[in-house]
């Protein structure tokens, strides 16, 4: 399960602030539960938990176990929700160094000639063995139109059939809409294996779809599990909101007195994908007419060696959100030396986990006190449960928070500004 500490960010606001926030909050969770807030439509990522799909859950496990067990490289083509969130659980989930499953390799998510010629090249080169690399394509996209990723995906179709022939029709899989788009015509053209994202589920909202499930498969991530985690936290958050209503009043109480950057940060360097993840949910959600608080992301303590000094002494406008896993595995213990060079003699005995775990609370109190407002979500372990539980918990924060600013949490009108503009300097026809 995951729970947020609020009391640390709670200090900086009096029993009045609080308790306006809260009775808008309450009646924001009602409005989603009531469904008479904006964008009720949009509400599938609640509703494919209530029925959990068994059926495409084993799908998703046999498709993914058969690109584990045969590929080199599996390429995860697509952009914003159509990645981040696979992304963040693979990262969460999977070991750093491994010499198992296929390299996830993403594509289609910058417009960069020069990654995608590397990638290619990549791609050519043989195995350690001198055989060929047995790689597996899986583009997602609702309209199949999105400029960054259908250019990835036409040249790396075409590397696909050039290497494979006709057996590239079995390596290509597509995510996409149940009907229209261009997506669906180019799967018509060549038969390409077709998944579908609900109709009723917006892209940040999707991890939980086969848009997020397949590469998470294919990684060697038990999705059951994943899915059967986030069921647990909707169940759970049904029945008791106590600590979510805690979180968003105290977060949204603290943007209505000026606040307007959340700084998502981690001391786990496997979380900070999961960082930009949530980045996207929030920002892409939140960001509009003119609100919203600005998602920003951090690895510490590295990043405490860059901008922890604006966090600690720079303008107070910044909260920060902790993603702390409370049961860490220990790995690495310290042992003395008998030369203490180095002055460490005095960490002898202790692990790594600990060591860390003193840093996370040292910047705690550290930043605390320099006048930042801060939540820690504490998520148990880093288990495909409760990976799962943190999805559902941070997908529905997002939503009332949302209906707390009178906005829409599942639309995204601002994001075509730059596609039109960019369409009309490239010379493209309506």
């Amino acid at each position: 399960m995951i729970r947020i500490d609020s009391e640390p960010a709670r200090k900086f606001l009096s029993d009045e602030e609080w308790n306006t926030a809260r009775n808008i909050v309450k009646d924001s969770s009602e409005q989603l539960d009531k469904r008479t807030g904006k964008g009720t439509e949009w509400l599938g990522w609640q509703s494919i938990l209530e029925e959990p799909n068994d059926a495409l859950l084993e799908n998703m496990e046999s498709i993914g176990s058969e690109i584990h067990k045969n590929g080199d490289v599996l390429i995860v083509c697509g952009i914003g929700g159509s990645y981040l969130g696979a992304r963040a659980v693979i990262e969460a989930l999977t070991p750093e160094f491994r010499d198992r499953g296929p390299e996830i390799i993403y594509a289609g998510h910058h417009i960069s000639g020069r990654y995608l010629k590397r990638l290619m090249a990549y791609l050519d080169r043989p195995r350690a063995d001198g055989s060929p690399k047995q790689v597996y394509l899986n583009v997602i996209s609702k309209s199949g139109t999105t400029m960054e990723t259908a250019i990835a995906f036409r040249l790396l179709r075409k590397w696909m059939h050039d290497r494979y022939g006709d057996e590239a029709v079995s390596r290509i899989f597509c995510t996409t809409s149940r009907e229209g788009g261009a997506l669906n015509k180019i799967i018509q053209a060549y038969g390409y294996r077709k998944f579908i994202l609900p109709d009723d589920v917006g892209g940040r909202f999707s991890v939980l779809t086969p848009v997020g499930l397949l590469p998470i498969a294919a990684s060697g991530i038990d999705v059951k599990r994943l899915y059967y985690g986030a069921v647990d936290s909707r169940r759970k958050l049904q029945e008791d909101r106590a600590n979510l209503h805690e979180y968003l009043t105290t977060r949204f109480a603290l943007y209505r007195n000026g606040y307007a950057i959340d700084l998502i940060a981690s001391f786990e360097p496997a979380l900070v994908s999961m960082g930009g993840w949530l980045q996207q949910l929030y920002g892409e959600s939140e960001g509009k007419n003119g609100q919203g608080l600005f998602p920003a992301v951090a690895q510490y303590s590295t990043d405490l060696h860059s901008i922890g000094q604006m966090v600690q002494d720079g303008k107070r406008n910044i909260i920060e959100t902790f993603l702390h896993v409370k049961n860490a595995e220990p790995t690495v213990s310290l042992t003395a030396e008998s030369r203490d060079y180095d002055g460490l003699n005095y960490l002898s005995g202790k692990t790594m986990e600990e060591v860390n775990e003193k840093a996370f609370q040292g910047t705690v109190q550290a930043h605390s006190e320099g006048g930042v407002p801060i939540f820690i979500a504490n998520i148990d372990e880093l288990s495909a449960e409760s990976i799962g539980h943190a999805i559902y918990y941070f997908e529905l924060a997002t939503a009332i928070f949302v209906y707390t600013l009178g906005e829409n949490p599942f639309d995204q009108p601002g994001v075509e500004a730059y596609k039109k503009a960019m369409y009309r300097l490239l010379g493209k026809r309506d």
